[in-house]
């Protein structure tokens, strides 16, 4: 007979380990400042642990705040069969475009009622209300467009008169500057049309042959052996502009790195539309450098740096020169080993910096200037008037996804457009055909690009390229994404949350579910003593685990949410209850103390399971046939049923009879039964 116990023992210390392993788990997971800590300690002794991942809650819009918008469909001109595709397609429209407005957990729904269709927007998080309701409301058509007579597409005369206009424009600048000996920067800022330096005076950074803005200038200072401090006496004619061009300062030799960088930048800072404190910045970036390695360096840059483009690129700056970087972030990255991140956050113009150097190669001779430059920008031909374009097959309802990414060299932002798999086919047949001659970016009837194609462009991906802002591209970037709505929406109601009455719900809500812990504790411990222990020990369990689950799927916490979850937590010893009383009224019957263990759980079952699936029943009910409040009352009350079932038979029954083989555990006064 020992064979038998000795297998069943077995099993039992297997499960009790897997059960302190997940619930391990869950904890750190929850709490992962707890491991961070022991972590940081075994790097100190050179063991190699990672952290944890904060992974955070998702809290709804009456915990964090933001805007309840309420949209009204008109369906009037749409046929009765098509209604409903017609709704949940205009329902798809606005989400994507909440997505592309960078709202956090946005809910969009829709609900019909005597002959009213209506779609509830629920913005978490949202303060400008006003620029989320127009994003919302654009309806923005995108077209590819081919001139109709490709060999004659220019007309001549305007464009030759046009540049006649822009060389004299470009030479009445350089006498200002050469003759009048006014101050470049006076004249920059005034006639150039150069939008990466003309507010900056007609700065640039360090550029070289390779910078594609300024790769047909370089050449020609290169091949005039100009020098420092020199302007050039006459303008230099590109195929695009006249320039006139002042040399700053000349580097000849450079190592070229490949880097990746998290910026969180603060008020203040270049291109940032954040309110966070320049204090606050740091201390956030800060935080991040005992999490970060090379290996997980790309996805804490998609997950917490504001650089645009960061979360598909991971912060990957490519191979470049530090001399086009600005001075502080190049005298960082220049003495860094490869594979390695900076220990103290970086500031520039732009914020602050963490920055992993993953790459270097040799010295190469290289003139790298750093110039003072007008650019009067010539005309590349100007179109016949009568209706020179006509539309390709190709339009917005082809087009995938739109991002803003920055280009590897310059360092300016630029669009980019990814097709599906059918828009990426016509795409690539658009260019075959079209080498040579332009292809035309139509938005809402306004032309936006017209880039001539070099080359066929397969792979059904391209780019955008202008003179943009990283505003303007995270705009455009922003509308192409939004596609077009099926049906007209109007705004019939809005509502609008504050982020500081959310938090003071949020605290109550935890206090509550606190409170209620601690009271169900007290009870069991009170009345049913040692397996009132356990099931206190079990309720902890269940606790870390839907906590755990709450934040992997996740879920979305709503005020109705935490009350799901305050109920289950009473819910959850339940069946506790249930198996203790059977267990007493064994014991009472003189069985002996693993037996009367079976047998209550055994007995007990039956109830357990008609009670809490008749409760799954009416989550099902409330998830699917009522409104988003009840929803996250409905899904925490379903996850707490679930998970309260198995801690009640699996967690709660393991440690009963792990502590049954204990002589301590054996004295019926610890379990409040006496024989009959």
């Amino acid at each position: 007979m020992a064979q038998p116990q000795t297998s069943s023992r077995r099993k039992l210390y297997m499960t009790l380990g897997a059960l302190v392993v997940v619930f391990l788990f869950t904890g750190f997971l929850n709490y992962p400042k707890a491991w961070n800590v022991m972590a940081g300690a075994a790097r100190s002794a050179h063991l190699g642990i990672s952290d944890y991942w904060d992974v955070p809650f998702r809290l709804g819009l009456d915990l964090k705040g933001g805007a309840n918008l309420i949209y009204e469909a008109d369906l009037s001109k749409i046929p009765s069969k098509d209604q409903t595709e017609a709704l949940l397609g205009t329902r798809d429209v606005i989400e994507r475009r909440v997505n592309a407005f960078g709202v956090a957990e946005p809910l969009v729904e829709t609900a019909s009622a005597g002959g009213v269709s209506r779609i509830n927007v629920e913005l978490a998080g949202v303060s400008d209300v006003e620029s989320a309701i127009k994003q919302i409301g654009e309806t923005p058509v995108l077209e590819f467009k081919t001139p109709k007579s490709p060999d004659a597409q220019i007309d001549k005369k305007a464009t030759d008169e046009a540049n006649a206009a822009s060389l004299k424009k470009a030479e009445a600048a350089l006498d200002r500057v050469k003759v009048k000996r006014e101050v470049f920067a006076t004249v920059a800022k005034e006639v150039s049309e150069d939008a990466a330096t003309k507010e900056k005076g007609g700065e640039t950074v360090f550029v070289n042959k390779m910078t594609a803005a300024y790769s047909e200038v370089v050449q020609e200072i290169t091949s005039q052996n100009a020098w420092k401090g020199e302007l050039m006496p006459k303008l230099i004619e590109t195929k695009d502009a006249y320039w006139i061009v002042k040399v700053d300062d000349i580097r000849r030799t450079e190592r070229e790195v490949q880097a990746s960088h998290i910026l969180i930048c603060f008020k203040g800072a270049s291109n940032c539309d954040k309110e966070t404190t320049k204090e606050e910045a740091y201390a956030k970036i800060k935080a991040l450098v005992p999490q970060l390695t090379p290996a997980n360096f790309a996805k804490f840059a998609s997950e917490n740096s504001t650089e645009p483009g960061a979360v598909n690129s991971g912060g990957s700056l490519g191979w470049f020169f530090p001399v086009t970087m600005v001075d502080s972030f190049a005298t960082a990255v220049r003495p860094m080993y490869v594979n390695t991140i900076t220990k103290e956050p970086v500031l520039t113009d732009f914020g602050y910096h963490l920055i992993l150097k993953s790459g270097s190669r040799p010295n190469v001779i290289l003139p790298e200037y750093k110039l003072s430059v007008i650019k009067i920008a010539k005309t590349a031909g100007i179109i016949n008037a009568s209706d020179p374009w006509e539309n390709t097959n190709l339009s917005g309802k082809d087009l995938e996804s739109a991002t803003v990414q920055f280009d590897s060299r310059t360092g300016e932002p630029q669009v980019s457009l990814k097709f599906s798999a059918e828009g990426g086919k016509k795409f690539a047949e658009l260019t075959k055909a079209w080498v040579g001659k332009q292809i035309a970016i139509f938005l809402d009837g306004k032309e936006i690009s017209a880039p001539v194609v070099q080359q066929e462009i397969d792979g059904g991906s391209a780019q955008i390229t202008g003179n943009f802002s990283i505003e303007t591209a995270k705009t455009l970037a922003r509308r192409l994404n939004a596609g077009a709505l099926p049906v007209p929406i109007k705004l019939v109601s809005q509502s609008t949350i504050g982020p500081t009455l959310g938090a003071a719900d949020l605290e109550k809500s935890m206090k509550a579910a606190t409170v209620a812990f601690l009271l169900v504790a007290l009870f069991m411990i009170l009345f049913y003593r040692l397996p009132g222990v356990i099931s206190v020990i079990s309720l902890l369990f269940y606790t870390s685990v839907v906590l755990a689950i709450y934040k992997l799927f996740p879920v979305t916490l709503s005020l109705s949410g935490i009350a799901g979850f305050v109920v289950t937590v009473g819910m959850a010893v339940d069946a506790n209850v249930l198996i203790f009383e059977r267990m007493r009224e064994e014991l009472r019957l003189g069985r002996s103390l693993l037996s009367a263990i079976d047998e209550g759980f055994n007995r007990a079952w039956s109830s357990i399971w008609d009670g809490n699936i008749t409760t799954l029943f009416a989550a099902f009910v409330l998830f699917y046939f009522t409104s988003s409040v009840i929803k996250g009352f409905a899904l925490t009350l379903a996850i707490g049923v679930i998970v309260s079932m198995f801690s009640a038979i699996t967690v709660t029954r393991s440690i009963l009879r792990f502590v049954s083989g204990f002589e301590f555990a054996k004295k019926e006064w610890l379990y409040g039964a006496k024989k009959k």
